[in-house]
């Protein structure tokens, strides 16, 4: 069946300049003001772990993926405020057998990426692994095969120096649920292409005293000292410290840089320094948000005495306090506004980069279809002995992008047996979905919750009723303070609402998620499908 599409074709016009990005502007967040000034958070979304470079005009960002799949988003950006999606570093985690299945709050911790001899380079930790190294002649790809640069349980969030002697070094800190020990930041020699620890390990910085759970190590050399950019205390209620020396292995001067102070930006944690062709210096860094996820802020960078100052600093102190609002970066020349993908409509032979999945995926779990103009999903088998969703992998799921927001899609269910399902999900460790299920040679419309599923919770029917038809339209809108209504509709025009409200929870460190399913009880030679026809997000 060809559907019939509804293109949808936004636009912003700032400063008579009308822009458009991959497939559109978002409608729910857009950070660049029009006027010359921004807002933060500049990502309304769980961008966590932020690391950022400059390389000629251009800026790149990477974050971590935790256990969703691809892996190490790519993002460019010309000015640091407007940011696109150009694609993802990493198409499996190894070891592959392993992330074939979910696991949550592993994977791919806090990356660093770099720019050395003409290539991207970007190393990211696997707790329970190592440190691991992909690079890239293009940042939009493709990517090397990950290379164990430095194995280890417990190792996490690298960063690597290139000093002016052309010797390589890395720094990083230790996941104390791994290791047995945190709080403490290493260094270490590398060969010179960066591919392979050489050297001994050195302590070079112990925060237990004043600056527990130090972690997040970013490396730099300005002015003849080594810097190490090191958030401190905790995600949540954290600051930003950084380290000091005139050598390499220290000793390293310790000071406190960016604080919450009276602003309501909590945390605020681990970020990147990063300069532009003019001059200025600007940190990125993220702020918890729950089940938001980590959200991206940029803030104003000066220096002095040798030491960064990030944010303002109205008292003086040398301790600089997170902005909300403030102007944009000067990079030389205006550019058009640009934003992550969010809606998708299904018309091509790829999906829209927002799209991850909870595992390692199979082909089989889903196609494109082309000019047909549809995203299919196939019913595969429930994972046996689960109750919910927290072990299922074919899970099709995308980030939130705003604060508020109304997600809605189209689909067309075609069950062959019975036992087979599809669903719109809000994934979190609590979650709540909405879904088409054939029972008893009927078909159901249903909505179903799963609270504190990540310690056994088990499943509740909320509502169930016939549904006569195979196409629906489920919503979902999504206010402040992640408070959920679910709906559908058999015509797209008038929509039944169902349920109580549902409070969004992040899942494990990552925001709520939102998407599809598609899953069937036992095993079958010709499986029940779901085609997808369009997911578009709207302002509430």
């Amino acid at each position: 069946m060809v559907y019939k599409k509804y293109i949808l074709i936004t636009g912003l016009i700032v400063n008579g300049v009308f822009s458009f990005g991959q497939t559109e502007i978002s409608g729910v967040w857009v950070a660049d003001r029009g006027d010359g000034t921004y807002k933060n958070p500049i990502l309304y979304a769980d961008y966590s772990d932020p690391d950022v470079i400059r390389v000629g005009e251009d800026f790149y960002m990477t974050a971590s993926s935790f256990n969703c799949v691809p892996g190490l988003p790519v993002l460019q950006s010309k000015d640091l405020v407007n940011w696109a999606l150009v694609g993802h570093a990493l198409k499996k985690l190894p070891p592959y057998d392993v992330y074939s299945k979910p696991q949550h709050g592993n994977g791919i911790w806090a990356p660093c990426i770099r720019y050395h001899d003409k290539e991207f380079y970007i190393y990211y930790p696997d707790p329970d692994y190592g440190i691991y190294l992909v690079k890239a002649e293009n940042p939009a790809g493709p990517w090397s095969e990950p290379v164990l640069v430095k194995g280890g349980k417990g190792l996490i969030d690298p960063s690597p120096l290139w000093d002016d002697d052309g010797k390589a070094w890395l720094t990083y800190a230790f996941a104390g649920s791994r290791a047995g020990i945190k709080s403490v930041v290493m260094v270490a020699e590398m060969n010179g292409n960066g591919m392979a620890g050489t050297g001994p390990d050195v302590m070079v910085f112990d925060g237990h005293d004043r600056h527990p759970t130090v972690e997040g190590p970013k490396f730099y050399k300005r002015n003849g000292y080594y810097y190490i950019f090191a958030p401190a205390g905790d995600v949540t209620n954290g600051w930003q410290l950084v380290l000091r020396s005139e050598h390499i292995s220290g000793p390293y001067e310790e000071k406190i840089v960016m604080a919450q102070g009276k602003t309501k930006i909590n945390g605020p944690h681990q970020g990147a320094w990063v300069s532009t062709t003019t001059g200025e210096d600007w940190f990125i860094h993220f702020q918890d948000q729950g089940a938001y996820g980590r959200v991206v802020h940029l803030q104003p960078m000066v220096w002095k005495n040798d030491w960064p100052v990030i944010g303002i600093d109205p008292d003086g102190d040398g301790i600089g306090e997170p902005v909300l609002t403030y102007k944009k970066p000067d990079v030389g020349k205006r550019y058009p506004i640009a934003t992550p993908p969010e809606s998708d409509e299904f018309n091509g032979n790829s999906l829209g980069y927002q799209w991850q999945w909870h595992a390692n995926p199979e082909i089989s779990w889903g196609f494109t279809s082309g000019n047909l103009g549809f995203y299919r999903l196939n019913c595969v088998p429930r994972p046996e002995g689960t109750n919910g969703l927290w072990l299922v992998p074919n899970l099709l799921l995308q980030k939130f992008p705003a604060e508020t927001f109304t997600a809605t899609t189209r689909m067309k269910f075609t069950p062959r047996t019975d036992g087979e399902e599809t669903g719109f999900v809000v994934m979190g460790e609590d979650h709540r979905y909405l879904s088409l299920k054939r029972s008893n040679g009927q078909t159901q419309v249903r909505l179903v919750q799963c609270l504190k599923a990540r310690t056994g919770g088990t499943e509740e029917e909320l509502f169930s009723e016939p549904y006569p038809d195979d196409e629906i339209w489920f919503r979902i809108d999504v206010s402040k303070r992640a408070v959920c209504k679910y709906s559908y509709s058999s015509d797209g025009t008038h929509f039944k609402e169902v349920g109580s409200d549902f409070i969004a929870k992040p899942g494990r460190w990552i925001g709520a998620k939102i998407g599809f399913f598609a899953l069937r009880d036992g095993i079958t030679n010709d499986a029940g499908t779901v085609d997808i026809d369009w997911f578009r997000i709207t302002n509430k």
